[in-house]
């Protein structure tokens, strides 16, 4: 595949650096945006990423380190005192700087809170004052408010004193006298519509502010179906805190994107591609403990069979088939409800469709495959009754599994817990119990 014009740049800066030309390297990092810089010491073993790092200019150091993931992030700053991560700091919006520091350890984080300004620590403190994975917590302080009252032409000769707007600005929010937020009004309108109309006549009271205890999952569903670029947080009782914008949704959206697929493996989505070996080690170690675990409860039912393994050779040769097929069933039917259900597609109303249909799917594709599978096990072991034996079995398996698929999510939900980090382990212990447990109770009753 071609090569991006990103791709290039990464590939120009690190021949620079290997051919020890650092200056021009300097220029072409300095080139790229934060997230790119981000991404390029992300993609690079810790001694690399480091060089990287110390070629960075001083202005770009706050952006790239709200961009790395969390272990890369303690491994850059690990060095730095609090009087440098405040002065890394100084560009970065109220939202970044929250999230950035509440990032850090507590002790820095005092430290680093304590060394800002009076005005930066009253913005902060109105953010990190809302949980993380809030609207509350991921609201930006930079609006610029208008009355209701006043003409149009007055707004822009206000937005021409002021110079500059804050990033991702589509439109102005309007208020009252008390900050209690009345709707918005778009630049389009506002370039558009005759000077001397008044704000009140040409703003959207329809747009509805979000409150600040609104999830950030919800926020980015907001997003998503009205489709916005930005959108005012207010209290519960109307006030105006601040607006969200579009970049910090983008970053919600793949936060729980990496999040769902990480912690299908027990891993969470801050994982650091080059850690070092035995932290990583120790991370991994608590789930191949748990996997562990229920390998023996498998193995256990195995043993239960032993005398029908050792004098039926063929049961031992196919009883893996069953449950094999059982897990990736399951798997399909778990990972389109862990889904739905971060999308908010699963409400208490459709549940039962849900399971009528996904137990649907797994008969269908229960008789299907034993219909396959029983054909092989006959005509390669001679023994239709075999051939039975384990089409019964996995069409008795696929059941369970398209069953426990829905289940097991909705269930984990209800206890407070996530369903993409522990659903999987669950389900599999599911399949390979119930999978192992029907043939082979199948093949001693019938072969024995």
């Amino acid at each position: 595949m071609p090569e991006t014009a990103t791709q290039q740049a990464y590939n120009d800066l690190l021949q620079s650096i290997e051919s020890g030309g650092f200056s021009n390297a300097q220029s072409l990092l300095n080139s790229l945006k934060a997230g790119e810089i981000a991404h390029l010491i992300e993609s690079l073993p810790p001694k690399q990423g480091k060089l990287i790092w110390d070629l960075l200019d001083h202005e770009l150091e706050g952006e790239v380190l709200v961009e790395v993931g969390d272990e890369v992030q303690h491994r850059l700053i690990c060095d730095m005192d609090p009087e440098d991560l405040a002065a890394v700091t100084d560009n970065l919006d109220t939202d970044d700087l929250a999230d950035f520091l509440q990032s850090l350890p507590n002790k820095l984080t005092d430290q680093v809170f304590n060394s800002l300004d009076a005005q930066q620590r009253k913005r902060l403190e109105k953010v990190i004052s809302f949980p993380e994975d809030s609207a509350g917590g991921l609201m930006n302080t930079d609006t610029i408010t208008i009355r209701s009252q006043v003409t149009l032409d007055v707004v822009l000769r206000y937005l021409r004193r002021r110079g500059e707007l804050p990033d991702q600005t589509d439109s102005l929010i309007v208020v009252d006298g008390h900050d209690n937020y009345l709707g918005i009004l778009s630049l389009s309108t506002l370039l558009t519509s005759l000077p001397e109309v008044s704000v009140y006549e040409v703003m959207d009271s329809q747009v509805e502010a979000i409150t600040a205890d609104t999830s950030d999952t919800a926020v980015a569903k907001i997003f998503e179906t009205q489709d916005l670029i930005s959108a005012p947080v207010v209290d519960e009782n109307n006030k105006l805190l601040g607006r969200i914008t579009i970049d910090d949704v983008v970053d919600v959206i793949r936060d729980d994107a990496e999040h769902s697929m990480m912690g299908m493996a027990g891993l969470t989505e801050e994982t650091d591609l080059f850690a070092k070996a035995l932290p990583s080690a120790k991370r991994r170690a608590v789930w191949l403990g748990i996997n562990l675990l229920t390998a023996f409860m498998a193995s256990m039912v195995v043993d239960q069979f032993e005398a029908t393994i050792a004098q039926v050779v063929t049961v031992a040769v196919l009883m893996n088939v069953v449950a094999s097929m059982g897990g990736i069933a399951g798997m399909q039917t778990l990972t389109i409800v862990i889904r739905g259900m971060a999308l908010e597609q699963v409400t208490d109303k459709n549940i039962r469709y849900l399971f009528n249909k996904e137990i649907l799917v797994g008969l269908i594709n229960g008789f299907l495959w034993a219909i396959v599978v029983a054909l092989i096990a006959g005509l390669w072991f001679q023994n239709i009754q075999i051939g039975y034996i384990i089409a019964a079995a996995l069409t008795i398996n696929l059941f369970f599994a398209a069953f426990s698929g829905v289940a097991i999510p909705l269930v984990l939900r209800r206890m407070n817990i996530d369903p993409a980090i522990a659903g999987s382990v669950i389900l599999t212990t599911v399949t390979d119990i119930v999978g192992l447990l029907s043939f082979l109770g199948l093949a001693s009753i019938f072969l024995l």
